[in-house]
């Protein structure tokens, strides 16, 4: 079997994180969702699970982090291209996500966050590897 990542996050609202996810071009696999959690993939290997909480603290050893609050993690999604970037985000504004802080440029990669209906923080970015700097600049 290949080596594949699941996500697991917790949400209030389960069909409408599905329909946020479903805007950023993750679909879902019913086979692995029901009422109380929907398994949304991105590629073939990689896939996030939306619990909602009584569900996701099935599986959790600690609290649920208040993620409006607070933040638990930062995930990062690669795109083909800044217009692929834009989009995204365009999609997930329109269904409700909002965005922290403004794009940033750092010559070879750009990259703009979203979060989810729960704070969920996500990094959408297009990196032009060969435009990485080759030196580093003096200490």
């Amino acid at each position: 079997m290949a080596k594949q990542i699941f996500i697991n996050l917790a949400v209030k609202d389960v069909q409408k994180s599905m329909d946020f996810y479903t805007s950023l071009g993750f679909t879902n696999n019913p086979q692995f969702s029901d009422e109380s959690g929907k398994c949304m993939v991105w590629c073939e290997n990689i896939f996030l699970m939306i619990m909602n909480h009584e569900k996701f603290a099935g599986f959790a050893t600690k609290p649920i982090a208040d993620t409006k609050t607070t933040l638990a993690g930062l995930f990062s999604l690669s795109l083909e291209s800044v217009d692929e970037v834009n989009q995204m985000m365009a999609n997930g504004l329109n269904a409700g996500g909002i965005e922290p802080s403004e794009m940033k440029d750092y010559g070879f990669m750009q990259q703009r966050t979203i979060e989810d209906f729960d704070g969920h923080t996500w990094e959408i970015f297009y990196m032009d590897i060969t435009k990485f700097p080759t030196e580093q600049p003096n200490a």
